[in-house]
């Protein structure tokens, strides 16, 4: 029995927590503490809670305080169906095409749930092989607490009157399974091996939707070696390791991630160069109520030759402004800006829009929760390569800003009185961002929540994006202590009003001139 199932037989010794899920530990180095994040479907008490506090301290080294998070998660037969149809529609969409939400059955037990399929005689092979229904069982098993197992029933589907196919009424676009697309996987070659060739790539735009074990492809633009120490479990002794800090671009957007190389294959990573093609195979993870991608592996791949992501389909692109109207920018600092250099062509023959927002909260993926809400868009569009327009708005809020958001924004509730609701303004900014590139600093951040509120409404956002954080990474490293937007902002000093949404974005803008300036051109 390895360490972490004697952790968890000894949690769930515990009435209250006698199902309870490890979901994550957060470690503070600092201040040698960590944090364990349990997932439990019981109600416990508050002396079952400390003697967690206690069970999980006995697992952390000599001087390591622990902190406990026990959420209460017991879903419902709804909650199960819409999840189960929404992973197959993800990940098995040729037996999705034959599934309704409404052939989806499912028995709760004390302990977990059963569920069945409704299927027509012809269509069992799509269920019963390829492993769908162990997958969906595990899928379910990562996120609740119990056992869940599926079979399929077989029943005599009524064909639909072609005479009554007029009348069936246009899904509602909130109401449809979120789109995930994917491209073939060109040119594979080994680094670290893997079982079997990904023949597939998520895009990056879509990769935090996705469930499961999934490869994404795409042009290395950061790599860095770093070294860390960890622990010995068996000898206590500490080690020396090294992981790599990884962005990857596929044209649709730029994921960071971690990778973590083995022994063999540690001297192959290290020659790895920006610009590379690689494919990274790994799974998303929820921690501390956040989605990330967790890298496994890493080889060689590429994106099929002249590679276009495929625009997703919505809304037109509105004619008129109607709430937010931009206006002209000015500042008459600009004429210096290219003083000692000319403008490159990749920045003088582009249209850029640099953004930022302020939000109730961070949450950013409705796969984790209740969406947090946008309070202030903030942006500037380059054209020529200079600042041109700006587009600055407050967002209507029908909660009341928590007292941390206040002190962090300076925007209070009285500020949002008679402010555009979501709906009016994400329609101006998508009409604002039309034709454009998009910038930010850690730009997929925000770029989540412009993405799920312009969807809510019908427009579908599918810009390039262009992150000055990577940009920071590579231009930057070994001159600055680290790649905060301030302390970026100092570097080159520029002063602004920090954690607001225009001034982070005016800020952020003439710092992506400067690393265009340094840089020559765009990353690939």
């Amino acid at each position: 029995m390895n360490r972490l199932d004697e952790y968890l037989q000894e949690i769930r010794s515990l009435s209250g927590l006698k199902n309870a899920l490890l979901r994550g530990i957060t470690v503070r180095k600092r201040e040698k503490s960590a944090e364990f994040l349990l997932i439990t479907d019981k109600t416990y008490t508050a002396a079952e809670e400390t003697q967690v506090c206690a069970i999980s301290e006995k697992y952390l080294p000599t001087g390591f305080t622990a902190k406990t998070k026990i959420v209460k998660r017991v879903p419902d037969k709804d909650i199960l169906k819409r999840k189960i149809y929404e992973y197959v529609n993800a990940s098995f969409p040729a037996a999705a095409a034959f599934l309704n939400e409404e052939h989806i059955h499912v028995d709760m037990l004390q302990s977990g749930a059963n569920f069945c399929f409704d299927i027509a005689s012809g269509e069992q092979s799509l269920f019963t092989s390829g492993k769908i229904l162990d997958e969906v069982s595990a899928y379910l098993q990562s996120g609740f607490c119990g056992t869940f197992y599926g079979n399929v029933r077989i029943v005599e589907k009524e064909e639909p009157d072609a005479s009554l196919l007029d009348e069936i009424p246009e899904s509602k676009e909130e109401d449809a399974p979120t789109e995930i697309r994917r491209f073939e996987i060109c040119d594979f070659v080994k680094i670290d091996g893997a079982e079997q060739t990904p023949k597939q790539a998520t895009y990056i735009a879509d990769f935090l939707s996705e469930e499961g074990v999934f490869a994404v492809c795409g042009t290395l633009t950061y790599i860095e070696e770093k070294e860390y120490t960890k622990r010995n479990e068996k000898t206590g002794e500490e080690v020396q390791k090294t992981r790599f800090a990884l962005a990857l671009s596929d044209g649709s957007g730029t994921l960071r991630t971690t990778y973590f190389p083995k022994k063999a294959t540690v001297e192959k990573v290290r020659e790895l160069k920006i610009g590379d093609k690689v494919v990274i195979i790994g799974q998303n993870e929820e921690f501390n109520g956040y989605r990330s991608f967790k890298a496994a592996r890493l080889n060689f791949g590429a994106p099929p030759d002249n590679f276009v992501p495929v625009a997703r389909k919505g809304k037109p692109v509105p004619k008129f402004y109607h709430t937010v109207f931009p206006e002209e920018y000015i500042d008459y600092t600009q004429a210096g800006l290219f003083d000692t250099l000319e403008k490159p062509d990749d920045l003088k023959n582009n249209v850029f829009v640099v953004f930022d927002l302020e939000t109730t909260g961070l949450n950013n993926n409705p796969a984790m929760g209740k969406m947090d809400k946008i309070i202030e868009i903030g942006a500037v569009k380059l054209i020529g390569g200079e600042i041109k327009e700006k587009f600055s708005t407050f967002v209507a809020c029908e909660e009341r800003l928590s007292k941390e958001i206040v002190a962090l924004t300076g925007i209070h509730d009285s500020d949002l009185i008679g402010a555009p609701t979501i709906d009016k303004a994400i329609a101006d900014f998508f009409k604002f961002i039309d034709g454009a590139f998009l910038v930010g600093h850690n730009v997929h951040f925000d770029y989540n929540f412009v993405r799920y509120y312009a969807e809510q409404n019908g427009f579908m956002i599918d810009n390039k994006q262009f992150d000055t954080l990577t940009l920071a990474q590579e231009l930057l490293r070994g001159e600055i202590a680290n790649y905060k937007l301030n302390t970026v902002a100092d570097h080159y000093g520029f002063t602004f009003n920090h954690h607001r949404a225009f001034d982070d974005a005016c800020v952020t803008a003439k710092i992506f001139i400067e690393f265009m300036k340094k840089r020559g051109k765009l990353p690939l």
